[in-house]
């Protein structure tokens, strides 16, 4: 007889699992720790993931999804274009990478140490470079969107936000400067060299 799911030892599993990816990193934590600080021994939290990869990506997942949401309505009251596209950008390369104590960087840790056995599942990666696209291509002028404002071109910036989001966890000092990101807008909006920096002004 299977055994049935609890939703609190669940979340159970997952608050340990945040905090000890929180402050000893993926590559840092087992699963034998995330067991004892949830309370349980290792064997029940095989009954609720399959992997600690399967854990990580079961706090990440609603997490991200959410904070995309969040974007896209603080973009539907920009109508600027290269405000729109720095919001998104500065979003991207320079918060999202900073934030829940630079937690992006345990997918980072995950990413690079994967096993084809674990199991790992690009449908996030694919929803948020869909969402970017859609974002792009409705802020682009029309001579431009079929080129930058693709699935494609999002997923460039998406391997661009896993460096950022390397760099600040070894540099945290060293963000994605605002430079970067006006550059970036000048070359997808396509404007005469200098117009980034004469909005700044």
């Amino acid at each position: 007889m299977a055994q049935v799911k609890k939703p609190a030892v669940r979340d159970a599993i997952l608050k340990s699992a945040f905090r000890l990816f929180s402050r000893q990193g993926y590559q840092g934590t087992t699963l034998s720790q995330i067991a004892a600080g949830s309370g349980m021994s290792t064997a029940n939290v095989y009954v609720y993931f399959a992997s600690k990869l399967e854990i990580l990506y079961a706090i990440y997942d609603p997490w991200l999804r959410e904070r995309l949401m969040q974007l896209e309505e603080n973009l539907a009251r920009v109508r600027d274009p290269h405000h729109r596209l720095r919001t998104l950008l500065k979003t991207l390369w320079r918060d999202i990478p900073a934030e829940r104590n630079a937690f992006a960087n345990n997918v980072m840790q995950a990413a690079s140490t994967a096993t084809p056995e674990e199991g790992y599942n690009p449908t996030l990666l694919r929803w948020v470079e869909d969402r970017i696209a859609c974002q792009i291509y409705d802020t682009l002028p029309p001579g431009r969107r079929e080129e930058f404002g693709s699935a494609r071109f999002a997923h460039i910036l998406m391997m661009a936000f896993d460096g950022f989001v390397i760099n600040y966890h070894l540099r945290p000092a060293r963000q994605c400067s605002l430079e970067t990101i006006d550059l970036m807008c000048h070359l997808l909006l396509g404007g005469p060299p200098g117009m980034a920096r004469r909005r700044r002004a």
